[in-house]
């Protein structure tokens, strides 16, 4: 069967006119008048009926319209709905973060500029989140302190300092200017698991400085140092881009080496020219 003498029939039997047909489809009427004549002529059907002021459809004609105006326009919708992704007007992006504080605002800004676009984010630490992007589980994703690995691009987004959080009524919580690293040595801590990359630059920064704090908890998220720290267990550490507006606490920079992490999006190097992916890494600040 041959779709161009189809879709020749289809918009003469839509446009009752060879002449509109051929403006339709962006050929000559000659080349309307040939597929159809061909058609008719391999399957031994009359499907036209030519009078000089019409064009009629037999009977067969009708019946074979019903069909190729439901074929054809299903690939139409197929095309509306292919040119609106294209044109970000609808689109499904799935996103991959270790926190959420720096992947909120550039989803703010993406439902702001692209309102038909869905979103499904996911939420996970360091380890979680880079496995979904290399594995095409997640489209784009917000990562902190990755390496640059063959297929993987990578897109510079910020960076965050490490800060001590303290209850909201320690002699530090008033110390604007911050402490020093040294200030927290043999001072007990309640820190984050030692996968977390919080405490791991925290642990490496210590370990440069010749620094021993002294770990009493070792918590698996957050929201439990927060709680920890409110609860006078001992000091916290946590990321400048997660402090937190919870009065019982309050954040001091860490004066020190080391302290500082760089946040990234990233995508399979494959897919980077994808329209609604480079949507995305255009959110990051300049």
């Amino acid at each position: 069967m041959n779709l161009f003498q189809l879709r020749a029939f289809d918009a003469v039997a839509r446009e009752g006119s060879f002449t509109r047909a051929a403006a339709r489809l962006f050929i000559s009427q000659p080349a309307v008048t040939g597929h159809i004549k061909a058609l008719e002529e391999h399957y031994q059907i009359t499907l036209l009926r030519r009078t000089a002021r019409r064009v009629e459809l037999t009977e067969e004609g009708i019946k074979l319209a019903a069909i190729t105006r439901a074929m054809f326009g299903l690939a139409e919708e197929a095309q509306v709905m292919l040119e609106a992704n294209r044109q970000l007007l609808t689109g499904r992006l799935e996103v991959a973060a270790d926190g959420p504080h720096m992947v909120m605002p550039m989803l703010a800004s993406l439902r702001a500029r692209y309102p038909g676009i869905t979103v499904n984010l996911r939420l996970g630490n360091a380890q979680e989140t880079l496995a979904a992007l290399l594995s095409e589980h997640a489209d784009v994703a917000v990562l902190t302190e990755v390496e640059p690995r063959k297929g993987l691009h990578l897109q510079a987004l910020s960076e965050s300092r490490i800060c001590a959080l303290v209850p909201a009524g320690h002699p530090w919580s008033s110390l604007d200017q911050g402490i020093s690293l040294e200030a927290l040595d043999q001072v007990i801590m309640v820190l984050r698991e030692p996968s977390s990359i919080t405490r791991r630059t925290f642990d490496e920064a210590c370990s440069q400085a010749r620094i021993t704090p002294r770990v009493l908890l070792e918590l698996d998220s957050r929201e439990a140092v927060t709680e920890a720290v409110a609860a006078e267990l001992g000091v916290g550490v946590v990321s400048s881009v997660e402090v937190s507006h919870d009065p019982r606490v309050r954040a001091v920079p860490i004066i020190g080496k080391g302290l500082v992490n760089r946040h990234l999006i990233g995508c399979m190097e494959r897919r980077r020219d994808l329209r609604l992916i480079q949507a995305f890494f255009a959110l990051a600040p300049v």
